[in-house]
């Protein structure tokens, strides 16, 4: 492997993303020559990182193993495990085996992507064995808030290393596919020399409820209300889009969908046979008006807040077939993540003003966790007996939890290893020992996907968003050492110009004593020169303000002798 410890009998694991993060899952299995890639997700940016659309992995490692990757299997739909597949197959050519409605969902990104003829995509289910010369791959069906969820054992001469994927044990899924725990025994009783397991909600010392729980809920709250209903939720929780879907169709309410990941679902939920209402249960914008207010139900994107999803523009009024009408109510059926908690408030707000009465959450009972508490996560545990256990898809004190019960439940301490992104654990039947590392850092997705932004980008966004900018203008002719025109200072986002008048002056007259200072310098350049209005304009800056914003010259190089 490339800079790395690994012996030609051992069998590495690790974590391109995923480790220490929520998001951006994609894990690696290697033995020899051959690589089994699990997943290729993407994280969302936090509010630092300013227009940025996706954060993915850095592929480099893989680009530089591409020969010897035989295989991406995909656990689920979620975007956290899709997302980064169009962008994984830019840098590397390799075939992609998922279940029915992942692969829905892949090819659509493929499509839009003008990648889905390129790609060798193959369907997989429960049953699904691949076979490749060394190793080979089997799985076990999970439940997860998606359908179609599935754990992966990878078979290598070393072992079985098991990757979860995300999972609960939820013994009454809507979706009457309950997790296959025989399965996962006969794993276990057949041994298994590592468990990557799910950390999530390792912090949660409880049994997460299961879906059906939720959809009881969901029924009552559709039998009690008079008025139109709007049941907002992640698109991606099928779960509970049948849910919500089922309710309505049950209650004689007529059913429309809006938000453009949501129409998607609806689609492939009913083409892959999970969402079983008729197409006359289905109307568009137009024919709500000619609805009675308690037939209806509209179905949307939004739970989170996001500002061009269709509730929030329902609850601001700047959606244009849809406004809020007195007697309306909002079912939100998701939790906020943490760092949307203002989004949704503000858009529960909006909403409540508006007229409409909302429901919201755990506290309401219309919601629960895709991931499996601490009892569930023991209970994996127990089923797969591995001599070795690795946390993953996780925070830092989410996988140091989820060791603590791998020792509870009889892993040895040193037989357990948190990993960081970019850390390779090598395994042999009796061993394991860390074996290096790769470059494993983030690449963050701007506009359209085929631009990369570095780090230098995002920090200047910081800077001009919290301190400002400040346009430096001057026409200069180096040859002749002569500042012909300006310098003129202008304040965007720093200072207000107009009330700000004598600071600018300021301003002015020190940066032409700098740029005469910095022209006379024998190995003056317009690089010297603009080096030294920035560090000199933002010392001054910062002496007069305490505030340090972005300073851009903007020279104007004119060398050409005068008359």
């Amino acid at each position: 492997m490339n800079k790395l410890n690994v012996k030609n009998n051992e069998t590495a694991i690790y974590g391109v993303g995923g480790l220490g993060e929520i998001g951006k899952n994609t894990y690696g299995v290697q033995f020899q020559d051959e690589i089994i890639l699990i997943d290729a997700g993407i994280k969302f940016p936090e509010s630092t990182q300013l227009g940025i659309d996706y954060v993915i992995p850095d592929y480099q490692y893989l680009v530089e193993n591409q020969n010897k990757i035989k295989a991406l299997v995909i656990t689920h739909g979620h975007e956290d495990h899709i997302g980064g597949i169009p962008f994984i197959l830019q840098a590397i050519n390799v075939p992609v085996y998922a279940g029915p409605l992942a692969l829905a969902l892949i090819k659509g990104k493929l499509e839009e992507h003008g990648m889905l003829k390129q790609t060798e995509l193959h369907a997989i289910d429960e049953n699904t064995v691949l076979k490749f010369k060394k190793t080979s791959v089997s799985f076990f069906r999970t439940t997860h808030s998606i359908p179609d969820a599935l754990g992966v054992a990878v078979h290598t001469p070393d072992g079985v290393i098991v990757e979860t994927g995300d999972y609960k044990f939820d013994l009454t899924p809507v979706t009457n596919t309950p997790p296959d725990l025989q399965a996962m025994a006969k794993l276990g009783e057949e041994g298994v020399l590592c468990l990557m397991a799910d950390s999530t909600n390792a912090e949660k010392p409880v049994w997460t409820k299961s879906e059906r729980y939720v959809s009881d809920s969901v029924r009552k709250i559709f039998k009690r209300v008079d008025g139109r209903i709007i049941f907002a939720t992640f698109a991606s929780n099928l779960s509970r889009v049948m849910t919500a879907i089922d309710a309505a169709y049950k209650n004689g309410r007529k059913i429309a969908v809006f938000g453009r990941s949501m129409e998607a679902a609806v689609v492939n939920g009913r083409e892959l046979g999970y969402i079983k209402v008729p197409d006359k249960a289905f109307v568009d914008a137009n024919q709500l008006k000619s609805l009675p207010a308690n037939k209806v139900m509209i179905l949307c994107t939004g739970s989170q807040g996001e500002q061009m999803a269709a509730l929030s523009r329902i609850a601001n009024g700047t959606h244009r077939q849809i406004s809020i009408e007195p007697g309306d109510t909002v079912v939100l059926s998701s939790n906020p993540i943490p760092g949307n908690v203002l989004s949704v408030n503000r858009v529960i707000n909006e909403l409540e003003e508006a007229g409409a009465t909302v429901i919201k959450g755990y506290e309401n009972h219309i919601h629960t966790s895709g991931h499996g508490g601490q009892e569930e996560e023991k209970l994996m545990i127990r089923l797969m007996k591995p001599k070795f256990f690795v946390p993953i898809h996780g925070e830092y004190r989410m996988q140091k939890i989820h060791m603590g019960l791998a020792e509870q439940c009889g892993i040895p301490k040193d037989h357990c290893f948190i990993l960081r992104n970019g850390d390779v654990l090598a395994l042999t039947k009796d061993s394991a020992r860390m074996a290096g590392n790769f470059a494993a850092g983030d690449v963050y997705i701007d506009g359209n996907g085929v631009d990369t932004v570095n780090e230098k980008v995002i920090k200047d966004r910081q800077l001009l968003s919290e301190e400002g900018l400040v346009v430096v203008v001057a026409t200069i002719n180096l040859k002749d050492r002569e500042i012909q025109s300006g310098p003129d200072l202008l304040s965007r986002g720093f200072v207000y110009m107009r009330e700000s008048g004598e600071l600018l002056d300021q301003g002015r007259k020190l940066v032409f004593r700098t740029i005469r200072r910095a022209m006379n310098n024998k190995n003056a350049s317009e690089k010297t020169i603009k080096k030294a209005v920035i560090n000199e304009l933002s010392n001054f800056l910062y002496e007069k303000t305490e505030r340090r914003p972005l300073v851009l010259p903007m020279l104007i190089m004119n060398n050409t002798n005068q008359k």
